[in-house]
């Protein structure tokens, strides 16, 4: 029962990272699967305004996933870090990660660095942390190194 009478607020922090990391794994990490891709994205952007749904439109209109379908192009994303300022409200976020592009003949590691904002929202099936990311911004995504295959 002690468990359960915790005030909910001391995990906040630990579930907006996790709301923030998810977000990045959903939305950056790409198959060549077509519908695996889109279900992910679909699910990322349940977690965010449409600041992110501008990226994915315009990487869609450039031909971005078509790219990695047809070069059977894997990209994975692991967040490095994510800080958090959560003395003002609403929340900044930054997150520090490495993007890898595997291709058949090398791997490209990139970094990504993104900002945004995080405000309180309801929790749901599709938002389980109860957050909303807005005024999503990449600030960085430029290759780091590749690595022959």
């Amino acid at each position: 029962m002690l468990a359960l009478s915790q005030d909910l607020s001391q995990n906040r922090p630990v579930e907006a990272r996790e709301h923030v990391k998810r977000f990045h794994e959903l939305f950056f990490t790409l198959a060549p699967d077509k519908s695996a891709s889109e279900s992910n994205i679909r699910r990322a952007l349940f977690l965010v305004d449409k600041s992110a749904f501008g990226y994915y439109r315009d990487l869609q209109e450039k031909g971005y996933y078509n790219r990695i379908i047809s070069g059977n192009i894997n990209q994975n994303l692991q967040v490095d870090s994510i800080l958090c300022n959560f003395d003002t409200y609403p929340y900044k976020i930054a997150t520090y990660a490495r993007q890898l592009i595997i291709r058949e003949s090398n791997v490209t590691e990139r970094s990504l660095v993104t900002r945004c904002n995080l405000i309180n929202s309801v929790r749901s099936d599709n938002n389980p942390h109860g957050f909303t990311m807005e005024a999503f911004e990449i600030l960085e995504n430029k290759d780091l190194r590749v690595i022959e295959r």
